[in-house]
């Protein structure tokens, strides 16, 4: 029986991913489905490692690649993603397959098939120097004090001091400064996310990056989520889901440790 670990923060798409393997074949055993990165972190922690993972590489709480900064992982894995770009082109020769929302069984058929024609020594390999490559990645580059954006016909620095937040919806990502002046940005939330420092950037939703001094006001949502008001306007209510309520705790408490 093949051990398999499904990281995937969209119940549908993880159910129909598991449905679909099923499909493939009784030797194939879900042992768990995962959310976002911390609970996938804390779960490496507590069990043997699996036979094969299928990660996708957007989570609620950032990409999935931040999860081999944490944890050593040399199982097998087969990417997922509605998004046939950026980090694909660097990982997709390491890991042993890549698919492409919504799934096919004729792709998963072939990336098992793919999966097969390894030993279990090869397959190993392979998760190790995925993860050596991720955590090279993901640390890879100097931090950007500023980011070259257009303003009409010129190109003018924006410094990282001034933004409040980054924002994405149908594959355009904005960055807005503090005075609520918006700019067009060709980079991914993902890669901002690896470019930015920790404790001055929060990764709220899909959505959303934030900067920490534009934070004005907190409120609790529904099912124990939160709102975000900033100090400037937002294109859309931004909310931080249930799970990724006690990181943005941390976070915050860290920025103003006396509450």
């Amino acid at each position: 029986m093949m051990r398999v670990l499904i990281i995937e923060d969209e119940t549908a798409a993880a159910l129909n991913l598991q449905a679909i393997l099923s499909e493939c074949g009784s030797e194939w055993s879900v042992q768990a489905i995962l959310e976002s990165v911390e609970e996938s972190v804390a779960w490496f922690k507590e069990h043997p490692m699996p036979d094969l993972i299928f990660m996708d590489i957007h989570l609620a709480d950032g990409d999935s690649f931040h999860i081999f900064r944490q944890v050593e992982i040399s199982a097998p894995v087969i990417f997922t993603t509605a998004y046939d770009q950026y980090a694909l082109e660097a990982f997709k020769v390491n890991s042993i397959d890549y698919l492409l929302k919504p799934i096919a069984r004729a792709d998963m058929e072939r990336a098992l098939k793919k999966l097969q024609l390894f030993s279990k020594l090869e397959r190993k390999d392979y998760g190790e120097r995925l993860g050596k490559m991720a955590h090279r990645e993901v640390q890879r580059g100097e931090m950007p004090q500023t980011f070259l954006v257009q303003v009409r016909d010129k190109i003018i620095p924006l410094h990282r001091d001034e933004i409040a937040y980054f924002y994405t919806r149908d594959e355009r990502v904005v960055a807005c400064d503090l005075k609520g002046r918006q700019f067009q940005l060709d980079k991914t939330l993902e890669a901002l996310q690896s470019m930015l420092p920790e404790q001055e950037f929060f990764r709220a939703n899909r959505q959303f990056i934030v900067a920490r001094r534009a934070v004005k006001e907190i409120s609790v949502w529904f099912s124990s989520r939160l709102t975000l008001s900033l100090v400037v306007e937002l294109p859309e209510r931004l909310v931080i889901s249930k799970a990724r309520v006690p990181e943005f705790k941390r976070w915050l408490r860290a920025i103003h440790p006396s509450n």
